[in-house]
């Protein structure tokens, strides 16, 4: 046997790790279609997994936006504590979410420093979409820009420097040699960005549990107790699965795009 089946067989234990829950939650299922279907047809569900998909769209545009200058001068310059600023890209990954929550509520209230002058225009984030955005935008950000650092670290300066001698700018250099280069890597990040920002809950809890997003909805069934005395499993589970089918198509159809690009 060689060494690579050898690898792939103790690495799998990994995949199982992942497709043995799934696959009882799925098992479990079988046995209460009628969940799922009334799931299917319920409009409240619909619209709040429609919710969440738009959310982590709008925040991964908003991450490819900034994210991507950001990943760029992290890779190429040099500077003062700039392992500082490295180290608070990566905070929302080391908080607690329930912590990131918190934080952000005290700064996109109706007083905060964030949220007092943006009322003033009419812009809401304490239970509002611009808030269940910017919740997924603060603990998913950091997927895309350490991804696309690596992309750009990647680039070969000599091939920027040679565009450089043939007479292009900075920017031009950057949007016709960096950028295409490093497409992929910036390609990958956004899908991590985008995947996680569906599967987050205590941030979005805290901030803006209305309008009503799938993974909010998704708790609020599990907790609510019914004359059993035990929380709507079945409910809750049949609406996860919905959510898992939609977003695992819609994250194959992305993955199979970034083997094309």
């Amino acid at each position: 046997m060689k060494i690579e089946d050898v690898l792939f067989i103790v690495g799998f234990l990994l995949i199982l790790f992942v497709l043995i829950p799934i696959g009882n939650m799925l098992y479990s299922q079988l046995f209460d279609i009628q969940d799922l279907v009334v799931a299917f047809k319920d409009r409240s569900v619909i619209k709040a997994i429609a919710i969440t998909l738009i959310a982590t769209t709008v925040s991964t545009v908003i991450a490819l936006i900034f994210g991507v200058p950001l990943a760029y001068s992290l890779a190429r310059r040099e500077f003062l504590f700039k392992s500082v600023i490295e180290s608070i890209v990566d905070t929302p990954l080391v908080l607690p979410h329930i912590v990131a929550g918190i934080a952000l509520y005290g700064v996109l209230m109706k007083n905060g420093i964030i949220g007092a002058p943006l009322e003033k225009i009419g812009v809401l984030f304490i239970d509002a979409f611009p808030g269940i955005v910017a919740a997924m935008l603060f603990v998913s950000f950091p997927f895309l820009v350490d991804t696309a650092k690596e992309g750009f670290r990647k680039v070969d300066k000599r091939v920027e420097n040679v565009a450089r001698s043939l007479g292009a700018s900075e920017i031009e250099v950057f949007r016709e040699v960096s950028l295409p280069l490093a497409s992929n890597s910036i390609f990958a990040g956004a899908i991590q960005c985008w995947a996680r920002g569906i599967g987050e809950f205590a941030a979005i809890m805290v901030v803006a549990t209305f309008p009503t997003s799938a993974t909010i909805l998704i708790g609020d069934r599990f907790t609510t107790y019914g004359l059993s005395g035990v929380g709507n499993i079945a409910g809750a589970r049949a609406i996860s699965i919905l959510l898992m089918f939609i977003s695992l198509t819609v994250f194959v159809i992305l993955r199979r795009l970034e083997r094309v690009v």
